[in-house]
């Protein structure tokens, strides 16, 4: 999907640690309102367990959606969001998967592992979503 205008991140916060986390805070935020108007249902938001945290889980139809999402202000100094998923992440990620549907306790008909890249511009406003069905 491309730009959204109405997503801007707030004014750059002091320390590095924490603009980062306010970057991965608002893609976040981006990534699920860009689900809910594709018509899925987000049914949890950084869900956590000891072995980490998976970013949203949503549903598409039937199908529960795993999604990773990634944020990038500046895709060319770092590389791209997308870049960004490694296969450990990948595994670490299915693994936690794993972990969720055990506590559900209701399993789903399919189970999808997506990834959801957000690039912002410098001014804090979003340039790209890009949604990957099915990344790992």
């Amino acid at each position: 999907m491309g730009e959204d205008s109405s997503y801007r991140l707030s004014p750059s916060p002091a320390s590095a640690k924490n603009s980062r986390a306010a970057v991965g805070k608002a893609g976040e935020e981006v990534a699920a309102a860009h689900l809910l108007q594709s018509g899925y249902s987000v049914e949890a938001r950084n869900w956590r367990c000891r072995s980490g945290e998976i970013d949203l889980i949503a549903l598409d139809g039937t199908t529960l959606v795993v999604v990773e999402v990634r944020s990038r202000t500046n895709p060319t100094r770092f590389g791209t969001a997308v870049e960004a998923v490694t296969p450990r992440k990948c595994r670490q990620v299915r693994e936690l998967a794993t972990i969720y549907l055990k506590q559900r306790g209701n399993a789903p008909r399919s189970i999808r592992f997506d990834v959801v890249a957000v690039t912002f511009r410098d001014d804090g406003s979003v340039m790209e979503i890009k949604h990957i069905e099915g990344a790992f």
